[in-house]
């Protein structure tokens, strides 16, 4: 049986814990739909990258453009190539680096577990009016680019 939500905590205000805490519901929302292809969310942000990559980049590369460090993104990639979803190729340019790549197993299951996200987060902000979750989106936004800092640590 779940334990009711402590009112210290569901009434506290401050930005981060508040935006932690929405963070932290929709994440495991997110989590169960992806589970369900046998992915997890951050299999499916390294997905999403190499879908809607126009270019090829290095592990490394991927690790820095998605706040990934590189044992977390290694580890996933692990995960992901022994599903069949990604393969690692040697870099042309330079035969020690490896470029992973998606394949059409990977694409089809990035897709299918798109659209789950989609869902989930339409049923998340179902409570709002859609001005309002679309103003939420575009303020999230502006408050993640206006910082200009280098990332640190994991996205997810």
């Amino acid at each position: 049986m779940d334990a009711p939500a402590d009112p210290g905590c569901v009434t506290r205000s401050d930005l981060n814990w508040l935006l932690h805490r929405a963070a932290q519901k929709l994440g495991s929302l997110a989590q169960e739909a992806a589970a369900r292809h046998g992915v997890t969310t951050r299999g499916q942000l390294v997905l999403s990258a190499l879908v809607s990559e126009e270019f090829r980049r290095t592990q490394l590369a991927l690790g820095q453009a998605l706040g990934l460090d590189k044992t977390t993104l290694t580890a996933e990639l692990d995960r992901l190539e022994r599903a069949g979803l990604v393969v690692r190729e040697p870099d042309p340019a330079d035969r020690r680096v490896r470029v992973p790549v998606i394949t059409e197993r990977g694409r089809a299951v990035q897709t299918e577990v798109e659209q789950l996200h989609v869902r989930v987060e339409a049923e998340f902000t179902a409570v709002l009016e859609p001005a309002e979750a679309r103003v939420l989106r575009a303020l999230l936004q502006r408050l993640i680019l206006c910082d200009h800092r280098p990332d640190t640590g994991s996205c997810l």
